[in-house]
């Protein structure tokens, strides 16, 4: 699987892997935001990405909600406070991958997306509960995006596809 993500500069990174410690969970890359995930994102979707990249504007983010999606695959993550600037990224980039991309997975498309970063994964009910006690309340992080990139899930490949200007907003 493909998964196209925003990760954070140093300060939210360390804030997130900070709260990660504290409910003991493993990640396998750093703390970051997820666009979309396919089974493919080929190197020609990722060319017009890279290119559309450079014409937007990331928003910062504000991982100010603590909370769960209760489904097979328990989750306990930050979700990111929605705003207009934070949608209109996300739906620019799934007008590129749109026919472009295969399986797409429908949890990160526009109108099912909900943008947030995850602290523990995988776990059970148990555990969730006690993760949650473990870290509330959670202080507002914002997190400015230090690059795009896309990661290949199975191998851990990270492909940057743009960094994120230092010039200050």
């Amino acid at each position: 699987m493909h998964a196209l993500v925003a990760f954070f500069d140093d300060d939210a990174d360390k804030k997130i892997r900070d709260l990660q410690r504290r409910i003991g969970a493993q990640h396998d890359h750093p703390p970051h935001l997820t666009y979309a995930v396919a089974t493919t994102i080929g190197p020609k979707v990722r060319k017009e990405l890279r290119e559309d990249l450079e014409r937007l504007w990331l928003p910062d983010l504000w991982l100010h909600n603590l909370s769960t999606f209760s489904t097979v695959d328990n989750v306990l993550m930050l979700a990111a406070v929605v705003d207009a600037e934070l949608l209109a990224v996300h739906s620019a980039i799934h007008d590129v991958l749109a026919g472009k991309v295969k399986n797409p997975n429908a949890y990160y498309l526009p109108g099912s997306w909900v943008p947030h970063c995850t602290l523990v994964h995988g776990v059970g009910e148990a555990a969730i509960k006690t993760a949650f006690a473990e870290v509330f309340p959670v202080e507002p992080i914002r997190a400015k995006v230090r690059e795009v990139s896309v990661v290949d899930t199975q191998t851990g490949e990270i492909d940057v596809l743009k960094k994120a200007s230092t010039a200050p907003r």
